[in-house]
């Protein structure tokens, strides 16, 4: 299948001749980083298609976040049969989809993903890599949650070391004022729906980083590990995107 787009006559771009998408062509002259495409009630041909089209107007790259595996597969066939501009690589774990290739880092420093547990690894891996595709060195801390403290007590200087860090935790989400008394750097944390009833849905997790007693800490919506890693490479790339 061959994914074909047009102009509209007020050059606002319409995927595949069907008004269903208009790419922002401009997004990453205004914000540093290209459009970004949700997967989540997407179909995999409206996903092949805003991603053709973006990579066809310039943009080097292409990210789709919230895609499962199924839908994963219909995209990369469309995709191989589009032609193949680019390279098609589906992150199972992480639910993203990357057009092109990634790009060496070019950010001020390394930006660190502390996550609290192994059942946390599906955000936590949506922030490194989204991390990653914008141009970031990432360090992973995995399985570094409070009930076993000295897991985390034991990569504290390289958390220390980091220009931000994203701290990815369910259940009570303590993980993130803990690191947030360790670090000087900002902490962006992430809470997840992981946990038994009374986290509902990671509620407890999301208000728990919301009052945290920690300075520095900062808090993204439930799940949101992409929210959180395109806010940790804004602060990371702060004195190299410096006119």
């Amino acid at each position: 299948m061959t994914v074909a787009f047009h102009q509209s006559e007020n050059s606002e771009s319409l995927c595949g001749g069907a008004a269903f998408a208009r790419p922002d062509y401009d997004r990453a002259m205004r914000q540093g980083a290209g459009e970004v495409i949700y997967g989540e009630g997407k179909t995999a041909e409206q996903i092949a298609a805003i991603a053709s089209s973006l990579m066809e107007a310039g943009q080097p790259r292409v990210l789709a976040t919230r895609v499962d595996a199924k839908k994963a597969d219909a995209v990369a066939a469309l995709w191989g049969d589009g032609g193949g501009i680019a390279p098609c690589v589906y992150y199972e774990t992480a639910r993203l989809v990357v057009f092109g290739d990634m790009p060496a880092p070019d950010g001020d420093g390394v930006v660190a993903i502390a996550c609290a547990g192994t059942s946390d690894l599906p955000v936590a891996e949506e922030a490194a890599l989204t991390a990653e595709f914008l141009g970031n060195e990432v360090w992973r801390f995995y399985d570094v949650g409070v009930a076993g403290i000295h897991r985390l007590l034991d990569v504290a200087d390289e958390l220390r070391a980091a220009r931000v860090v994203v701290a990815v935790a369910g259940m009570e989400g303590a993980l993130a004022s803990v690191v947030g008394g360790l670090v000087a750097a900002p902490v962006i944390a992430v809470p997840t729906s992981v946990g038994y009833g009374a986290s509902f849905g990671g509620v407890t997790a999301l208000l728990a980083m919301l009052n945290s007693c920690a300075s520095g800490v900062s808090v993204v919506n439930i799940d949101n590990g992409f929210g959180a890693a395109f806010q940790a490479s804004a602060i990371n790339h702060l004195n190299s995107r410096q006119g």
